[in-house]
């Protein structure tokens, strides 16, 4: 399954695309976009250009998109959802599945700690993928997003796969419960 990790931002979005086969991780390209000042709509616009890129270039079959937490600052929140929904709403129009995860579960599954610092998140990316170098701290973060949700897919395939089908009785029907007792 390619993956794509997108950690939204109005100045600078990162990207990452990785591949997962089972518990097992291929790097496939990271990056930005870059982001100029300006109104806010041509701002947007250049997310959406940018991630549209990325999609058509990489072909992911699924994207993961980390949730804005909310700041002191309403204003800078506000607009960092705006540039998460144009993040999602590229992914939606492109038919990729969208999964949404918090800071500290990325965290969490990158570096085993949800409180994790960006230097530790852009070292165990580094890790994980077997980097030649660290990537940028936007950069390390899409793509530990993209692999908090290869993590995700592999314990949910894991547990599908140890769910065991329901045990027949003699008349081959399902045993079934009455009042807290089989019959």
């Amino acid at each position: 399954m390619r993956i794509l990790g997108i950690d939204p931002g109005l100045r600078v979005t990162g990207f990452g695309v990785v591949d997962a086969d089972g518990p097992r991780l291929r790097y496939v390209a990271s990056g930005v976009i870059r982001i100029g000042g300006g109104a806010l709509p041509p701002r947007l616009k250049t997310v959406h250009d940018g991630l549209a890129e990325v999609i058509r270039e990489y072909r992911p079959q699924v994207a993961a998109v980390e949730i804005v937490f909310v700041n002191a600052n309403p204003q800078s929140t506000l607009l960092l959802g705006q540039a998460r929904g144009a993040a999602i709403t590229t992914a939606v129009v492109h038919e990729l599945p969208v999964s949404e995860y918090t800071a500290m579960q990325v965290k969490q599954a990158v570096a085993g700690y949800g409180r994790a610092a960006k230097a530790q998140v852009q070292a165990m990316v580094q890790r994980l993928l077997a980097l030649p170098g660290l990537p940028s701290t936007d950069a390390a973060d899409a793509l530990a997003c993209a692999i908090c949700h290869a993590n995700a897919a592999t314990m949910t395939a894991a547990a599908a796969a140890q769910m065991a089908p329901v045990p027949r009785g003699r008349s081959g029907r399902g045993l079934r419960m009455r009042a807290g007792r089989l019959r």
